[in-house]
């Protein structure tokens, strides 16, 4: 049983349980990387500032995975000497292990710092943020660390950890844990989605709340929306979730590919980026839980694209979005069916983007497309990049490809999510 769907869902509930700290003076520090998408949310809920706290896992040299203790920034160190001595291991061993993760560990700091101070923790309290603990060490050692730079309290928030663990705790002056597990599996295994969380999106996010707010604060009743919704579809209703900022100039609807899901990490890291640029998301799920299984339906482009106008029917109504210009995102075989309905006759629809995308599905509608549509590709994704070459030649509308060299289809190497992230805001901003 998943207890968490993604780690900012994590963020949300537990900043909800730690909602009586807003107000007070206190700083949100999370634990890169994983720890810093629940810490984000955290810091929202609190309206706090959020910074991080870099600490590295010392693994035991021949069994790594298991953790003979931690250390931080500073002099923050922590061992666990009942691992030690159960491994029979010398200083020795403890040290070349330490010296190895220190070198790791400041090559860290120079990356997510980037010039950057730490916040200034004397007097306030620390609330230290991670997507769960397995043995504690690296919380020991963050909360050492804090306490070094002069948190007058140290509380440490989690969203699950072994029980066990929580009751050894001495390091914090205060735990909040929202799964307490007395049979603990892994952190992973309370997650619907725990993909791992790359050091560009950690620094997105750091940069992101290091900058101030692109609008002055809104009146009473005028903040921005984020809310599930179900968009009637016939006999379905379709599952989307949705972002608003107030006042919404326009939204993207994001059509994800086969085999994902409006939850999926990539795209809900698009959106985030968009996000940053003023701009509203729609991300949505095309098929229902009872329809995903058919393969069939998956490949079906114009039943997709008919879902996908209707959802572009259903923001228009919306009072919030009546006046608000409409986007399509579209990844993999969700590109094919952006593609089909921009290219409706009453469609819309003013920018297309299309990552690591299908634009060929749309086949002979393609020439229809009014809308100025960017096509992303991976250099490494060949197959995808001669589909894309095809289509951009039957196509009318202004149309432009994007090569990002490296990247395969999934955008998983270090860097290129980010890349196709900011090309798909740019084209966004300008054409929305």
């Amino acid at each position: 049983m998943f207890e968490f769907l993604d780690r900012a869902d994590a963020g949300r509930r537990l900043g909800d349980r730690l909602a009586g700290l807003r107000g007070q003076d206190t700083v949100v520090l999370g634990l890169p990387r994983g720890g810093v998408p629940v810490a984000v949310e955290v810091a929202k809920a609190l309206d706090a500032p959020l910074d991080v706290i870099v600490v590295r896992k010392l693994g035991v040299p021949f069994q790594p995975e298991v953790a003979m203790g931690a250390i931080g920034e500073g002099s923050a160190r922590v061992l666990d000497q009942r691992v030690i001595a159960t491994y029979r291991l010398t200083e020795r061993d403890v040290g070349a292990v330490e010296r190895k993760e220190r070198k790791l560990l400041e090559s860290w700091l120079a990356r997510y710092r980037r010039g950057r101070t730490h916040s200034d923790l004397h007097g306030v309290t620390a609330i230290i943020v991670d997507d769960g603990l397995a043995t504690g060490s690296t919380a020991r050692a963050a909360c050492e660390r804090a306490r070094q730079l002069g948190a007058a309290k140290v509380i440490l928030a989690v969203p699950v950890a072994p029980a066990r663990v929580l009751a050894s705790l001495t390091e914090p002056d205060d735990v909040v844990c929202l799964v307490p597990a007395t049979m603990f599996h892994s952190v992973g295994y309370y997650y619907r989605d725990f993909a791992p969380t790359e050091d560009d999106e950690v620094l997105r996010m750091l940069d992101a709340a290091a900058r101030p707010p692109r609008r002055p604060l809104q009146a009473a009743g005028d903040a921005g929306i984020e809310e599930e919704v179900d968009i009637p579809c016939g006999e379905v209703r379709l599952r989307g979730s949705l972002h608003l900022p107030s006042p919404c100039e326009a939204v993207v609807v994001f059509a994800h590919g086969s085999g994902s899901s409006r939850h999926s990490p990539r795209n809900r890291y698009v959106a985030s980026v968009l996000h940053d640029a003023g701009l509203g998301t729609l991300l949505l799920d095309l098929l229902t839980p009872a329809e995903e299984p058919d393969r069939a339906n998956v490949f079906n482009i114009a039943l997709l694209a008919g879902r996908l106008a209707t959802a572009s029917r259903w923001l228009v109504a919306r009072q919030a979005t009546s006046s608000s210009r409409i986007g399509y995102f579209g990844a993999s075989t969700g590109a094919g069916a952006a593609l089909w309905a921009a290219a409706e006759a009453d469609a819309q629809v003013a920018a297309v983007v299309s990552r690591g995308g299908r634009p060929d599905l749309a086949g002979e509608r393609l020439a229809a497309v009014r809308a100025p549509t960017l096509l992303i590709v991976g250099g490494a994704d060949s197959q995808v990049l001669d589909l894309n070459r095809q289509a951009m030649a039957l196509m009318e509308a202004p149309t432009r490809l994007e090569i990002i060299p490296g990247a395969a289809h999934l955008f998983e190497e270090p860097g290129t999510l980010a890349k196709a992230a900011e090309l798909a805001a740019e084209w966004f901003t300008q054409y929305l």
